[in-house]
């Protein structure tokens, strides 16, 4: 069969997925490793999460691991998907991203999302609470106005050094923060690699609404994000994504996000009905099968969303067969030696 090209670029978010009885620290230490092979597969970008008292990821400050990444390699962008905009002051995010890009010109991302805390008590330790989403917008412009000439409600403050540095803008946004998205001039970042209408109606709304940004885009900018997994076989792609689905389902019925367990444990592993439902569903929304079927797969759509870029989210127990399933993708549509642009 012959293999179709995807007309768009790659890259990878990785969270720093804990595994079953390893340190947290051994997870952080694997992005960075990881974020060298990304590099030289020729993803575009490579960027890291935030999560607050979650047992199975260990990325909880994505300023500083962003910082790690962006030292260890040299020519991939680096960035967050993101930074939660309502767990912190905007002036600070807007300094931090002026060290980062000051250290790394031209190379560094900003990401940002407007999710607060799973629980009460992390919201509570956070000093934050559910309302905090509706001011998401306010502060998305205030983060904007760091990097021009400083905040109107704050005359004579100046967010050093990154005023007057340009840093390309991501919002991470399910299909109602599409909208807030495109009338901040900012690139979207819209899960859904299945292309639900919701999601392709999503991905209109937000170019409708796009307003061009005196310090950043003239043209929306869409990133379709979401597990993709590549193996030789269907079954073996599947199988890959089985420690994530389970993680899921445990979360959905227990309220803990655990570390990742090995696919084949969970495979043998009895479910209540009410697991085995969110088990299934996690898996039915991936993109997964071997090259031709998952290139044809993502080909389509995004010819049908008419999507810029992909970002891979794909995590797993077995980083050996991970790291496989990235390099089959990045082989086949060609990316090695193409990792920069914005």
């Amino acid at each position: 069969m012959t293999r179709t090209r995807i007309p768009v670029p790659l890259s990878v978010l990785d969270r720093s997925r804990t595994r079953r009885g390893r340190e947290p620290g051994e997870a952080l230490r694997d992005t960075v490793r990881f974020a060298r092979e990304a590099e030289a597969l020729g993803y575009r970008r490579f960027w890291v999460s935030e999560h607050h008292s979650v047992p199975g990821v260990a990325g909880s400050a994505p300023t500083v691991l962003a910082s790690a990444v962006a030292a260890a390699t040299s020519r991939i962008r680096v960035g967050t998907g993101g930074v939660m905009l309502p767990n912190h002051r905007p002036m600070v995010v807007a300094e931090q991203f002026g060290v980062l890009e000051s250290l790394f010109p031209g190379r560094i991302d900003l990401g940002v999302g407007r999710s607060v805390g799973f629980t009460d008590g992390i919201r509570r330790a956070l000093g934050v609470g559910k309302e905090a989403v509706e001011d998401f917008e306010e502060r998305l412009g205030e983060l904007a106005a760091w990097f021009g000439g400083g905040a109107a409600a704050y005359p004579q403050v100046h967010a050093r050094p990154a005023e007057g540095l340009r840093v390309p803008l991501f919002v991470l946004a399910n299909d109602t923060g599409a909208d807030i998205a495109g009338r901040a001039g900012a690139a979207l970042v819209i899960g859904g690699l299945r292309g639900e209408d919701r999601l392709v109606e999503a991905v209109e709304r937000y170019r409708k609404a796009f307003r061009p940004s005196a310090a950043g885009r003239t043209e929306p900018y869409v990133v379709l994000a979401g597990d993709i997994a590549v193996a030789a076989t269907e079954e073996d792609a599947r199988r890959l994504l089985v420690p994530e689905a389970w993680a899921l389902a445990y979360s959905r019925t227990r309220g803990v996000f655990p570390p990742l367990e090995p696919a084949e444990e969970i495979e043998g592993r009895a479910m209540t009905d009410r697991e085995r439902g969110y088990f299934e569903g996690a898996l039915s929304r991936p993109v997964y099968g071997t090259e031709e079927q998952v290139v044809g797969r993502l080909a389509a759509l995004v010819e049908r969303t008419g999507a810029d870029e992909v970002l891979v989210t794909t995590s797993s127990h077995d980083r050996a067969a991970l790291l496989d399933s990235y390099r089959r993708l990045a082989g086949l549509v060609g990316l090695v030696g193409l990792a920069g642009g914005t």
